[in-house]
């Protein structure tokens, strides 16, 4: 029986009986038994026309006994994924922290509410972790899991009040620290105080109104 091939197809050719099933489609019987898996086929008078994906393969009319329908895979409905639960928040964590760590309860909780809005599991793009947003490196320095709202509190209160040391004794160390937290003391340090980057602008913006508004 002669094959005549409209498109190279590789081992298709080579290996017609051995073809296995890609995707929903049909099987060509062969007169000789072989079974050929394609995704649909063609009658031209005394011709055949298999097709296969981007190919197609002829065949006498003769040579071919009969057609079987492959059976599609069910399709699998998922459930829809339900994020779980936010981890429920001790709000006496802050007070803790801050006053350990001798400083303002309203800007650490201006701060937190400005990294993740008091969300335990909050996750950046970058990967900052947690209420005080965390990122990983940080917080193997400071030796705590991130993940453990507690720690992340603390570490993250201990890394604000170390910033505030470093930038003690300038006119705006506040918002040298505050900056310092978003963007890296490297960027305050380069450009001597709050970096002229919008987004750390903004930021430093919002978390003293919202430390000044709380405070009075």
């Amino acid at each position: 029986m002669g094959i005549r091939i409209f498109h190279h197809i590789g081992p298709l050719v080579t290996a017609l009986a051995l073809v296995a099933p890609a995707q929903a489609g049909e099987y060509a019987i062969l007169t000789n038994g072989f079974r050929i898996h394609a995704d649909r086929h063609e009658v031209e008078g005394a011709r055949v026309r298999l097709y296969v994906g981007a190919g197609s393969t002829e065949f006498a009319a003769s040579d071919i006994a009969s057609f079987e329908q492959e059976e599609a895979a069910p399709v699998v409905v998922s459930a829809p994924v339900v994020p779980p639960p936010p981890v429920p928040v001790n709000k006496d964590m802050f007070t803790v922290a801050a006053e350990k760590l001798g400083l303002p309860v309203a800007l650490v909780k201006s701060i937190v509410r400005a990294e993740s809005n008091f969300q335990p599991n909050a996750l950046s793009p970058k990967g900052a972790i947690g209420l005080m947003q965390l990122m990983p490196e940080t917080a193997r320095e400071l030796g705590v899991d991130p993940h453990i709202p507690e720690q992340n509190v603390e570490a993250g209160t201990r890394y604000l009040r170390d910033l505030l040391i470093k930038y003690e004794g300038q006119e705006d160390q506040v918002a040298r620290a505050i900056a310092a937290y978003n963007a890296g003391p490297a960027a305050v340090d380069k450009y001597k105080g709050v970096p002229p980057y919008l987004e750390t602008q903004a930021y430093v913006r919002r978390v003293l109104r919202d430390y000044l508004k709380t405070e009075n």
